[in-house]
């Protein structure tokens, strides 16, 4: 069934691509694993809390920070690597399922691209000026929204890539359905958020839960791209 999805498999950039997307977890799980433990308050924290982290963290903002540019670039190599795989059979379905999950995916890495320019500005706003200051206050609160929203293209990139790959044979039902549900969680989360702006923290555990399933999702998607070039290698 896989070497019908796409005899160009064999040429070795699907497997260049699932490499990336486990990069991509890599990084993004290694970038919440020096800023989470060091006190990055969460979405909704009180100001303070917010003045006290980035004013005297900045050097483990920058760190953190610095890994977001690698991670978009394997995140949208992973995408196109899908997009390889499925893309002739989409056509003959005339469907594009798979461009749908790309487009996700590039969505989602300008909207935290949004919030990561906001975490460094804050290094610099936070450094200088007390807790009331009008500068922070409002570029906390876009950073929220920011935050909010890309759970929305993420779960756009979830739809898309699983419902094609589950169409075209190249993943598996467990698969599938782990994306899917990882998409809806991913996007009740952005919608109770944004209707109940100001108290985030209440759906939290709802985005956590989904963000967790959605890194699960991209390393086994990861490998699937790896193991498919092997079998259809002569």
């Amino acid at each position: 069934m896989l070497r019908k999805i796409n005899e160009a498999t064999a040429m070795g950039f699907p497997r260049i691509c699932g490499f990336a997307a486990l990069g991509f977890a890599a990084m993004i799980t290694l970038s919440n694993a020096i800023q989470v433990p060091a006190g990055l308050p969460a979405a909704g924290a009180e100001l303070g809390e917010v003045v006290a982290f980035f004013g005297a963290e900045s050097r483990i903002v920058g760190i953190g920070s610095a890994l977001t540019p690698a991670a978009w670039v394997l995140a949208t190599m992973f995408g196109a690597g899908v997009v390889s795989v499925l893309w002739g059979s989409e056509r003959r379905r005339d469907e594009a399922w798979s461009l749908l999950g790309l487009a996700g995916l590039v969505l989602q890495n300008a909207a935290f691209a949004g919030v990561i320019a906001i975490r460094l500005a804050l290094t610099s706003t936070t450094s200088t000026v007390t807790e009331g200051n009008g500068a922070t206050a409002g570029l906390w609160a876009l950073h929220d929204a920011l935050f909010a929203l890309n759970a929305t293209f993420l779960a756009l990139a979830l739809v898309g890539l699983s419902v094609g790959g589950l169409r075209a044979g190249l993943i598996r039902r467990w698969h599938g359905r782990l994306g899917l549900v990882s998409a809806a969680l991913l996007f009740a989360s952005a919608t109770l958020t944004t209707w109940f702006f100001g108290r985030t923290d209440a759906f939290g555990l709802l985005g956590l839960v989904g963000w967790l399933l959605w890194v699960v999702w991209i390393v086994a998607y990861g490998v699937t791209l790896i193991r498919l070039n092997r079998e259809c290698a002569p």
